[in-house]
């Protein structure tokens, strides 16, 4: 994993543990697939009713239906053995959700360029934001980088007092203000108290609130536009953050943030809590944007940088 300021390699057990967490966080959309394939895979190559079979158990995990033609199209070509074709497809099949992932697999670098590091995190409201924001705290803290978080979601007061805990427990500076105080303010004080304290990070939660995007497209205009008067290139990256859990319409959030701001990386959260991790795929297929944490669980360790391969053979069933 890459945090920017401290690229440090993981210990072996801090890697089995993530892989572990991994698998059982994705259990839900790996068994989802399973039901499938006993039934799909008993010949040693694939006819027309069985690759529409698997295509459609892709489509239904979520993968969409350009990802699951593509991986259908691929194993159609390959030969299984009666005896173990269930085992053998389910590796070809990790690989080639490997090859729609990779080349979306990018970490996070926050050590090149002036300090401190814009973070802007936007996402609908529930999405996970706030706990995202809290995580990455923590896990940069523990990393021994000065952090200085900027509550400007101001239209929920739970996002404020929610926030200032993940603060607390992570050590880093809490820059708020009340309930519908104004969220570019909130964002330029973040800043310009990270460039007074000489802050290696800057992470700022904000409201999204897509039901009125023309209201939420002017506010985090502003919110940019004020940031840079103390940075003119701020934000140094803006983070999506996406629920699993809406499966499909995580493909629509995207598209509805792009045409507010420019994205560069994705966040996907809370995939312990579904069946649908799938969804991942569809958005590496349609959406040439990186992908830099998964979330599958509540703790600050259960957001992990994102790795294609691992992450393709966990979906799947295999650890």
């Amino acid at each position: 994993m890459i945090w920017g300021l401290f690229n440090k390699k993981k210990p072996v057990a801090t890697a089995q543990a993530e892989s572990k967490g991994l698998f059982d966080g994705l259990r839900k959309s790996s068994a989802k697939l399973a039901e499938s394939f006993a039934s799909v895979f008993t010949k040693e190559k694939l006819d027309d009713a069985a690759l529409a079979e698997l295509e459609e158990a892709l489509i239904a995990s979520d993968m969409g239906a350009s990802a699951a033609a593509r991986i259908a199209g691929a194993l159609a070509d390959q030969r299984f053995s009666k005896e173990n074709g269930a085992a053998e497809a389910r590796e070809a099949l990790s690989m080639e959700v490997a090859r729609i992932l990779k080349p979306r697999e990018a970490a996070l670098d926050l050590s090149n360029g002036p300090k401190p590091r814009v973070v802007l995190v936007i996402g609908v409201n529930g999405s996970g934001k706030t706990t995202t924001i809290g995580k990455l705290a923590r896990n940069l803290s523990d990393a021994s980088a000065k952090v200085v978080i900027g509550a400007a979601d101001t239209f929920r007061a739970a996002a404020i007092e929610q926030l200032q805990v993940w603060a607390e427990r992570a050590g880093a500076v809490f820059v708020s203000s009340s309930q519908g105080a104004d969220a570019s303010g909130i964002a330029y004080e973040t800043v310009a108290r990270a460039k007074a304290d000489g802050a290696d990070v800057a992470l700022i939660d904000t409201a999204g609130r897509l039901q009125n995007k023309s209201e939420l497209m002017a506010e985090l205009a502003k919110i940019v536009r004020v940031m840079r008067k103390l940075d003119p290139d701020a934000p140094h990256e803006t983070l999506l953050v996406l629920d699993a859990t809406v499966g499909q319409n995580a493909l629509s959030q995207v598209e509805s943030f792009r045409a507010v701001t420019e994205i560069t990386g994705l966040v996907m959260t809370k995939l312990d809590g579904t069946a649908k991790g799938g969804v991942l795929v569809a958005l590496a297929q349609r959406h040439a944007i990186p992908i830099h944490f998964i979330g599958v669980g509540e703790k600050a360790e259960d957001l992990q940088a994102f790795d294609a391969a691992s992450f393709a053979r966990a979906l799947v069933g295999l650890e």
